[in-house]
């Protein structure tokens, strides 16, 4: 049915003040007048509002036995609509002055109430209080006054109201709106305040009494400020106004009835309150399409195509640049990359407008092509240095995803991203067992199954990917496979080596692998014919698609480990040994359930794998690995790894003995508002996707 704004002001409204209305002019006596009040989820469509022969077409209509039915016509947009009351007392009986009966919209025995919006009706139930009843010497009516309520069945609202016809009783009327609605209110933001007013729209002055909010939901609302209750508003004065205070935990819609005690008839106003909650996106990720931001070979952006030297650095612009919001964005996730360097050294990726840390992103040695996984926070001005510490070195830059910002997810339509879900670390590809290399210029598709309900809820994977053994220098790249390959790497490497990288991939085309459902898939290719290794450590899925995620808050890089100093571990990792690392209670919080971290490995032995894993779960060392470094190589990789209820983590070194660095950019907390029961994501079944 219609939902009509009413011709002095009325309806859902959250904000439109009433006080300022032209009045009609007060009609003389005797009048005739209807006053339609609908609250507490009644909507049976009428216009309400009070309605009187002042300013409203106002027709009536008297029947036999006292059948009595009163007509408000207006009209609204050019358009013709009519309110209609329609009584009659119980059959064979005559209205009784100070009576009250009860009404069935059919009648008969009972006294009859229906309630008629532009044609449209329901079935319901409610009261008559008859006020006045004049009548002529024949017996018949000339002058009616009565109170009326009527709830449609099935619905939990009411309409309530006067009717006067040639009646000299005067009639309190209440305006206001008969919804409040909080549309988005941020899920654990700042509560949202809205008023509900109220004026006095009758022919006498109406008092206001107590306030109070009552519902299944009625916590999610509180009064904060009332300047009704207690008050007496004359015909046509000033409003009066009560305050309601909204929050919210969920995107569900959250409802309740504010109640406002007066001296109508009924005794009540009735507001319904709804609030729906929608998640910002604050450590949320956003993946993106990979986009080149830097390169120093080519001079991009503005730059000279020269390295950087000593002690160089670029202050680098990431917001607004590719599929990166210029708002809204608190870290990026980069690919790195390092070639050509004329000397040992690393390169460090900070925050734009903070001290350098003493930290590193890449590490490499002379003459080395490499690539890291960095995740870094954005200064203030949406920008990040590059520093080199030692000799000159060709920097690529390439972006691939983001995590929201102040602001992020905030929009009407926005998204607010995926949560990070890590896994227990599992081997989805070894080209090396199976399948055979990735020809040179070649692509492969893989598929990862993680069960019916599950498969399709993911829309990133955090992958370690290891190019093992190139034939010759070259790259990997990993993207969701749903266009050509795109103008940016993954895993850079040299002939020979054994390099790996944390990446977070897009998942694209779905396929039919053996199964009843679609599996996500992605995509690998490979510049050089090279091996390839690719473990899952995580799941990006979104925010309201599987509980228990974790939001990522960035922090400036922070060394927390240096086993040469003695810092968080004391001395090399000898063979198979493994160190367990507590991180600083000022990095973490109770919340905190995974740490972003960028591991290297410094002066190894021997060729050896570095696997990091969480301390106090329960879990042995998984089969996936870290870090793959050669002897005597340093050499960095970005790891997300979750941590045990004592904040802790391991690290195993498989063969020689190496020093450990390790860095966090980030930790990962449990983001409250989605915990629930549900597993999460377990790998049923890996392989080459079948089409």
């Amino acid at each position: 049915m219609r939902f009509f704004r009413t011709l002095l002001g009325m309806g859902v409204a959250t904000a439109c003040a009433v006080a300022g209305l032209p009045g009609p002019a007060q009609a003389a006596d005797p009048r005739t007048a209807l006053v339609v009040n609908q609250s507490g989820g009644q909507k049976l469509g009428l216009l309400a509002g009070a309605f009187d022969d002042s300013d409203t077409e106002m027709e009536a209509t008297l029947g036999a036995g006292d059948d009595f039915t009163l007509t408000a016509h207006f009209r609204q947009d050019e358009l013709h609509y009519w309110n209609a009351v329609r009584t009659a007392p119980p059959a064979g009986e005559t209205w009784q002055e100070g009576s009250v009966y009860p009404a069935t919209s059919a009648g008969g025995a009972s006294a009859r109430l229906s309630l008629d919006a532009d044609g449209q009706t329901c079935a319901g139930a409610g009261k008559v209080t008859v006020k006045q009843v004049r009548r002529d010497a024949t017996g018949t009516m000339t002058a009616f006054a009565a109170a009326y309520e009527f709830r449609c069945d099935g619905q939990t609202g009411i309409v309530d109201g006067e009717i006067r016809w040639n009646s000299d009783l005067d009639y309190v009327a209440a305006l206001y709106a008969y919804r409040l609605g909080f549309d988005r209110v941020e899920i654990g933001g700042a509560p949202v305040v809205h008023a509900a007013r109220f004026a006095s729209r009758g022919s006498a002055p109406i008092t206001f009494g107590a306030a109070s909010i009552s519902g299944a939901d009625a916590s999610a609302f509180r009064i904060v400020g009332n300047d009704c209750t207690g008050r007496t508003l004359p015909p046509w004065s000033d409003e009066c106004t009560v305050l309601i205070e909204a929050t919210t935990t969920s995107t569900a819609d959250r409802t309740a009835t504010l109640h406002l005690a007066d001296d109508s008839t009924y005794g009540s106003r009735m507001v319904d309150l709804n609030v729906r909650g929608y998640h910002n996106g604050v450590g949320s990720y956003y993946p993106v399409a990979p986009d080149r931001l830097m390169d120093t070979r080519a001079g991009y952006p503005n730059l000279p195509s020269t390295p950087i030297g000593p002690g160089g650095e670029v202050d680098l612009q990431v917001t607004g640049r590719g599929d990166v919001p210029a708002q809204g964005v608190g870290a990026v996730v980069l690919n790195v990359t390092v070639t050509g360097p004329t000397a040992d050294g690393f390169v460090t990726v900070y925050p734009s407008g903070e001290a350098r840390p003493t930290a590193s992103s890449v590490n490499f040695a002379k003459g080395w092509l490499g690539s890291n996984n960095v995740t870094v926070k954005v200064g203030t001005n949406g920008r990040v240095k590059v520093y080199n510490r030692n000799g000159a070195t060709h920097v690529v830059v390439d972006v691939v995803g983001y995590y929201g910002g102040a602001g992020a997810g905030q929009g009407r339509f926005e998204s607010p991203g995926n949560h990070f879900h890590p896994v227990e670390p599992t081997r989805l590809v070894d080209t090396r067992a199976t399948g055979g290399a990735v020809p040179a210029g070649g692509t492969r598709r893989y598929f990862v199954d993680f069960g019916p309900q599950l498969s399709l809820r993911s829309s990133a994977l955090v992958l370690n990917i290891t190019a093992v053994a190139p034939e010759k220098s070259g790259f990997l790249t990993a993207w969701s496979g749903t266009n050509g390959v795109p103008v940016a790497s993954t895993v850079n490497y040299g002939a020979g080596k054994v390099v790996p990288n944390l990446a977070v991939v897009q998942y694209g085309y779905q396929c039919d692998c053996g199964g009843t459902y679609a599996v996500p898939t992605f995509s690998l290719y490979s510049s050089q014919n090279a091996h390839v290794v690719v473990d899952l450590v995580g799941v990006m899925a979104p925010v309201e698609s599987v509980p228990n995620g974790l939001r990522l808050t960035p922090l400036s890089p922070t060394r927390i480990v240096d086993s040469r100093t003695g810092l968080g571990t004391s001395g090399a990792l000898g063979p198979k040994a493994t160190r367990t690392v507590t991180a600083p209670p000022a990095l973490v919080t109770d919340a905190t359930r995974a740490l972003a971290m960028n591991v290297t490995a410094v002066a190894p032995t021997e060729a050896t794998v570095l696997t990091v894993w969480p301390a106090g779960t329960g879990l042995s060392k998984p089969t996936a690995s870290n870090l793959n470094p050669a002897a005597g190589q340093t050499v960095s990789n970005a790891a997300v790894t979750g941590i045990g209820p004592a904040d802790a983590f391991q690290v195993h070194n498989h063969a020689g003995s190496t020093h450990l660095v390790t860095d966090v950019v980030g930790r990962f907390d449990l983001y409250p508002y989605t915990v629930g029961a549900g597993g999460g994501f377990t790998v049923l079944r890996s392989g080459p996707a079948l089409g």
